[in-house]
């Protein structure tokens, strides 16, 4: 006795209708916008704080180093910051495909920052702030990715590569 199996290759494709049913039903979209929404927001209102000062003092975690070099406070310096980081969440919504590599590039920075302060100091490390920002670097990252795929998703919405 003889048994053949059949195997059958299950096809996914991305669902077609209006954005809110992709948004509804498409895994894909979901965590673009998930992504995408958080490197908006995120950006924005630490970008707005570093006027303010109301989560942290935002120049402590600054080397010295970078606004010396430029003959600026730091609290200036965490001006400017604040500036690039509401531009690049402002981007990130524009034009997520080519902003989360630029907000990757910043986070990098960002850690690279941290790690020259947590290597200077001694005492005060900051290496937990710095695998943190690792993280975040990964999701934007991750976010450039899904942009691509939803931005050729939308060009061919029939699927067809």
């Amino acid at each position: 006795m003889t048994t053949t199996l059949s195997t059958q290759q299950a096809v996914v494709q991305p669902p077609g209708g209006t954005r809110f049913e992709r948004w509804l039903h498409d895994p894909n979209y979901q965590a673009f916008w998930l992504l995408r929404t958080g490197f908006f927001l995120a950006p924005v209102l630490f970008g707005i704080d570093k006027y303010f000062n109301w989560m942290t003092y935002w120049p402590k975690y600054l080397w010295a180093g970078f606004p010396h070099f430029l003959s600026v406070s730091p609290q200036h310096f965490m001006y400017a910051v604040g500036a690039v980081e509401i531009m690049a969440g402002l981007l990130v919504l524009l034009i997520p495909r080519f902003a989360a590599y630029a907000v990757a590039a910043w986070l990098a920075g960002i850690i690279t920052n941290l790690v020259i302060i947590s290597a200077a100091r001694g005492q005060v490390v900051y290496w937990d702030i710095a695998l943190r920002n690792f993280g975040l670097l990964v999701g934007a990252l991750a976010l450039g990715r899904l942009a691509v795929g939803i931005h050729r998703a939308q060009l061919q919405p029939n699927g067809k590569s």
